[in-house]
């Protein structure tokens, strides 16, 4: 990704030069040319064309935000309660996520998410011990919030075919 904005910023340079004409307006014409050149160019680019990876992590921030608010809200549910009818505990997810990188992020983004905190992850990558507030609520909760960060950390890690 970092070598295709490199790549679209050394075009709209070489288109800049081309035309004489060093104004802003130039300049932005000459970078919407080169992401058209790369656009075009993008199935023979080794990984995704950088703004269909750029629109994921943009969409994968919401999925994050989304789940911040409903967790959010799980757990101020539970602290304005007049008892405190809590069932903490430690429940296994299993990803299939194939990188350091995509399981890091997802025990980042479920560590973030209030209520649940990832306490270790297993010698192969697969399973992450994710202590939970609410056991008897958080299961299908969490596991839903897993499945939505896994598929938006896919696309984003992940070349799709165009």
């Amino acid at each position: 990704m970092p070598l295709q904005v490199l790549t679209n910023l050394f075009i709209a340079l070489l288109w800049t030069a081309l035309q004489e004409d060093w104004s802003v307006l130039t300049f932005i014409s000459g970078y919407f040319v080169g992401m058209l050149v790369l656009f075009l160019m993008r199935r023979f680019l080794p990984e995704n064309f950088y703004l269909i990876t750029f629109l994921n992590i943009i969409k994968l921030a919401a999925v994050f935000i989304q789940e911040l608010f409903i967790s959010g809200y799980m757990v101020i549910r539970h602290v304005i309660r007049p008892t405190l009818a809590i069932a903490p505990g430690t429940i296994t997810l299993e990803t299939d996520l194939e990188t350091d990188i995509e399981v890091t992020l997802l025990s980042l983004l479920v560590t973030l998410t209030p209520g649940s905190v990832v306490i270790n992850v297993s010698e192969d990558n697969k399973t992450l011990f994710v202590h939970v507030l609410d056991t008897s609520d958080s299961n299908e909760a969490i596991l839903n919030s897993k499945v939505r960060f896994e598929n938006s950390i896919k696309r984003v890690t992940r070349k799709c075919s165009n």
